[in-house]
């Protein structure tokens, strides 16, 4: 295993880890060479055995050897570098000590993942990438089948959604929707049955809507953005519109990811069995 030490920042072979909070050039840079960036050796190792393919490891002086046998497998290089040189190169204290640069993937065609799921997450317009991680978390945990992306979402790739999510992003399927203004009609006649999760008027608890489904419906359960929720488009192509009934009058709702994560559960419940 070849160990490369590097002192300067500015050197072009640690260019894929260039300044990582600066969210415009992340994507222009990550979208541009089709890279991800994996932190933390948990992570790091949960890209690896999903089957990405790493261009290089950057492990500081004090983590360099806690990830010898995934990197001696890989063939890329492991640069390390200390705490000082780390931190002047992604722009924060890299307290975890350890990223990848992984090669993306091709996302599958809608139809290859939604052929086999009977429960799916409809993610609209979600563009903060903590939320669309926390969500993968939770629907993975629970046990839906994928995760169905607007055009307008959030990554789920970019190195905050991966590291919230623990790598769930590896693991459970998701496909992006190419047209925003027919997506539900497009899973709609791929079989699901739409509810949208909305505080609104003409909602009804996502409980008993779950109950009058056939035992072996597909489910799509519809989630929209942080602030304004679902659109009125998307509403009004909902099937049915549900809501988690709140106990304090002065509490219309929770966030987003705290809603997913109660739905997700009802969602993978049927006839009061958890799947």
């Amino acid at each position: 295993m070849d160990v490369i030490r590097v002192d300067d920042p500015a050197d072009p072979r640690l260019a894929d880890y260039t300044r990582l909070r600066d969210v415009n050039l992340r994507r222009h840079l990550e979208v541009e060479h089709g890279l991800f960036m994996a932190e933390g050796d948990k992570v790091i190792r949960r890209a690896a055995t999903a089957g990405y393919i790493p261009r290089s490891f950057l492990l500081t002086e004090r983590r360099a050897r806690a990830l010898d046998d995934v990197v001696a497998g890989s063939g890329a290089p492991l640069y390390v570098v200390d705490e000082e040189t780390a931190e002047r190169l992604v722009g924060f204290d890299l307290h975890r000590g350890a990223l990848a640069a992984f090669h993306r993937k091709p996302l599958p065609a809608p139809a290859e993942v939604l052929e086999g799921a009977r429960s799916i997450v409809v993610l609209e317009d979600l563009v903060d990438h903590t939320n669309v991680g926390a969500i993968f978390r939770s629907a993975a945990g629970l046990g839906v089948d994928a995760v169905v992306l607007a055009p307008r979402c959030a990554d789920p790739l970019y190195r905050r959604s991966v590291k919230v999510s623990m790598g769930s992003v590896f693991t459970l399927p998701h496909v992006r929707l190419d047209d925003w203004y027919g997506g539900p009609d497009a899973l709609r006649g791929a079989g699901f049955h739409l509810m949208a999760l909305t505080p609104g008027r003409n909602s009804v608890p996502l409980r008993r809507a779950m109950a009058e489904l056939d035992p072996g419906a597909k489910v799509g359960l519809m989630l929209g953005s942080e602030g304004d929720g679902l659109s009125p488009r998307w509403l009004e192509r909902a099937d049915a519109r549900v809501h988690i009934p709140m106990a304090a009058r002065d509490v219309d709702s929770l966030n987003v990811t705290a809603a997913a994560a109660v739905a997700c559960y009802e969602l993978t419940l049927r006839g009061g069995q958890p799947r």
